[in-house]
C-alpha cells in the first residue's frame, strides 16, 4: 500500500467521531486489559480484570487503578452494557460462550507466537476499538525495538532453558523462544523437540546443563510452586550457569516491555559467551 494513502486512511481514523467507536469496551483477559490500555480512549473503557492492577504480572498496574475491575463472570461483565468485549483464547469459556449466546460483540485474542504475531494482533484490537492510528504507532514502536534487538546478533548462541514454578519450561512454538532466539540464545526445550510449554523434571535440566538458566523474579508470596528453583543441586551443576531472572510481566503478555527481557537475556548470553 503507498505510503501516502496508508497516511490518509491513519489521518481518516483519527479523525473519526467518538461515536462510530465502541463506548463501553470490557476486557477479561490479562493481555487485552494492557491493549485495551494502550490503545484506547480512556472513556471507552468500561472495566478491565483484577490482574491489571497486579503489578507483578501487569506492566500497566498503576494505570489500571482509573478504571473498575471484573473476574471475568457474565454477570459482573454485562452490568456494564458492553458493546465490545476482549476475550483471551483461554479465557473462561463458560463466560465467552453465554456472552456470545446473548449478542454481544466478543472479539477473542489468540496468543501470539512471533513479532509479526504480536503485531497484527495490535492492529486488529486497534481497529476494533477505531483506533487504528495509536494502533499504528505501536506497531512501529515495537519493530524499531526489534530491528535494534537484530542489529545486536552474534553468530556464538550460548543455550538456555526456562525454569518456571513447578518445573514448567517453554518450548517451540511460543513468543518467549522468539524472545531467546532475538536475544542470542538457544532454547534446549525447543532443541530437544518441546513445543509451548511443558514440564522439565529436575533431573531432565541437570542433564540438560545450560549456559544460561532463565527464572522468573521471586513474587513476594511464598508458594511451594516456586521451591523447586531454589533446589540446591541448581547450585551443584556439572558446569557453571549464568542465572538470569526476568520478571514475569516483561513477557506474560506481549508489549514493547517484552524488549526489557531480550536486554536481560542478551546481557546473561554474553556472560556466558565470556566463560573460559
Amino acid at each position: 500500500m503507498p505510503r501516502l494513502l496508508l497516511a490518509a486512511m491513519l489521518i481518516l481514523a483519527a479523525a473519526a467521531p467518538a461515536a462510530a467507536r465502541p463506548q463501553q469496551v470490557v476486557s477479561i483477559n490479562l493481555c487485552a486489559d494492557q491493549l485495551l490500555m494502550r490503545l484506547a480512549d480512556p472513556q471507552q473503557i468500561a472495566s478491565l480484570t483484577y490482574l491489571a492492577r497486579d503489578k507483578s504480572m501487569s506492566n500497566l498496574a498503576d494505570e489500571a487503578r482509573d478504571f473498575p475491575v471484573n473476574r471475568g463472570l457474565a454477570e459482573e461483565v454485562m452490568r456494564y452494557e458492553p458493546d465490545l468485549v476482549l476475550a483471551g483464547r483461554y479465557t473462561k469459556r463458560v463466560t465467552t460462550d453465554l456472552l456470545k449466546r446473548i449478542g454481544v460483540n466478543v472479539l477473542e485474542l489468540d496468543v501470539p507466537r512471533t513479532i509479526e504475531e504480536v503485531e497484527a494482533q495490535i492492529r486488529l484490537v486497534g481497529g476494533a476499538l477505531g483506533q487504528e492510528a495509536r494502533a499504528e504507532a505501536l506497531v512501529r514502536e515495537i519493530e524499531g525495538k526489534r530491528l535494534a534487538a537484530e542489529d545486536g546478533a552474534t553468530p556464538q548462541r550460548p543455550t538456555a532453558v526456562i525454569y518456571e514454578p513447578n518445573g514448567y519450561t517453554v518450548g517451540a512454538g511460543s513468543l518467549i523462544d522468539t524472545l531467546l532466539s532475538l536475544s542470542g540464545l538457544s532454547n534446549l526445550a525447543a532443541e530437544r523437540g518441546m513445543q509451548n510449554y511443558g514440564r522439565l523434571p529436575l533431573e531432565s535440566l541437570v542433564t540438560l546443563s545450560p549456559d544460561v538458566l532463565v527464572i522468573g523474579t521471586p513474587r513476594e508470596t511464598p508458594a511451594l510452586a516456586t521451591e523447586l528453583v531454589r533446589h540446591p543441586v541448581l547450585s551443584h551443576m556439572p558446569r557453571p550457569m549464568e542465572i538470569a531472572a526476568v520478571p514475569p510481566r516483561l513477557w506474560v503478555c506481549a508489549g514493547p516491555e517484552m524488549f526489557e527481557a531480550v536486554a536481560i537475556l542478551r546481557q546473561a548470553a554474553a556472560q556466558a559467551r565470556a566463560r573460559p
